[in-house]
């Protein structure tokens, strides 16, 4: 969908959820994994993973952070737009957002969805989740998803930036043979295939990898590596790899000693970067003698809430599109259309990721 100007009443800003008590991990788990074929033993040990944290995720939190900065950029632009909140997953339900944004007399709002990235769990079931919540509204309001937003100037300055923080985190005689490591959410080859349109496959992988690229050109690191972490479902299932614990054993038998990790894939710190890096990576680090820093994910940055700004700026006032990169701006439709038919399409049952 190119960047033509329209009216808009709202933006809503769309996330995955998370549980705020601990009795509510085990249904956030059977909402997000729901026929998808997870076994039970991987949704107690994610469960785990939420309790270690007194079952409270950050990313409501989180999200409310970013809603207010995107709030106060919005005011700083004479933007006026109420800002709205919904989850796929947990409260507040988007299905409730919805409804209220109806019951407020919003007739057409943009969406601003916590996910960067093309393929199915990363646009695409943003796009299913419009289709859902206007379904279950009479009369709801218009939706039209802001366009991916991976190689945005502001984020990957964003991401350079705490980089370049991490390496000053390391101990001062290793800073300068440290290694790159960028980190996203694996997803199951098949998925990775079916992402993007029919005719170019593998969307979500290359602009993870372009985005690493970008990333590393900002930062003046000549060489870097991209890996992944947070898989889950069978084991049989080949899923994007190598993982991040793995990678820093092969690391090891290398002789690297330090290693700077910028969890690229993710916005803010969710469960999945507080768990699987500040916990599972970092400890496997010290056990191999590597000194570990982990970058900062954007949400918090004030750069994030312009980017935000800049996108729907894009699509109500026909902005230019900001981007480092060639890649096609897709993402962005209105109320659930396909960008291109085909596009990122259901991986099969019990294939798709129980993030």
């Amino acid at each position: 969908m190119e960047s033509t100007a329209l009216e808009v009443d709202a933006l809503l800003l769309l996330s995955f959820g998370g549980p705020e008590r601990p009795e509510d991990v085990m249904p956030f788990l059977e909402n997000v994994t729901r026929g998808r074929g997870v076994p039970p033993e991987r949704l107690a040990e994610v469960a785990e993973h939420y309790l270690h944290f007194g079952g409270v995720s950050p990313i409501n939190a989180l999200n409310l952070d970013i809603i207010k900065a995107i709030e106060a950029e919005f005011a700083s632009r004479g933007i006026d737009l109420p800002v709205y909140f919904g989850n796929r997953n947990w409260h507040p339900m988007i299905e409730a957002t919805v409804e209220r944004m109806h019951a407020d007399g919003i007739r057409s709002a943009v969406v601003f969805p916590t996910s960067a990235w093309g393929g199915y769990s990363g646009c695409k079931q943003y796009h299913e989740d419009i289709v859902r919540a206007r379904a279950a509204v009479t009369d709801a309001p218009d939706l039209i998803k802001l366009r991916q937003y991976f190689d945005h100037p502001l984020l990957i300055d964003s991401f350079a930036d705490a980089i370049r923080a991490a390496v000053h985190e390391l101990p001062g005689d290793r800073r300068e043979r440290a290694r790159l490591v960028f980190t996203a959410h694996s997803i199951p080859v098949v998925a990775d295939t079916a992402s993007g349109p029919p005719d170019e496959p593998g969307l979500y992988s290359r602009q993870v990898a372009e985005a690493a690229r970008l990333c590393a050109a900002a930062t003046g690191f000549a060489e870097h590596d991209l890996v992944w972490q947070s898989r889950s479902g069978p084991p049989q299932v080949p899923w994007l790899d190598p993982d991040i614990v793995d990678h820093l054993d092969t690391l090891a038998e290398q002789g690297v000693d330090a290693v700077v990790v910028c969890p690229v894939g993710f916005v803010s710190d969710h469960l999945e970067v507080i768990w699987d890096l500040d916990n599972e990576a970092r400890e496997r680090a010290a056990e191999l003698g590597i000194a570990f820093a982990r970058a900062a994910t954007p949400g918090p940055d004030p750069r994030f809430a312009r980017m935000v700004a800049d996108l729907v700026s894009e699509l109500v006032a026909g902005a230019k599109p900001l981007a480092l990169s060639d890649f096609p701006r897709l993402g962005c439709t209105a109320n659930g259309v396909e960008c291109v038919p085909g596009c990122c399409a259901m991986p099969p049952a019990g294939r798709r990721p129980a993030r």
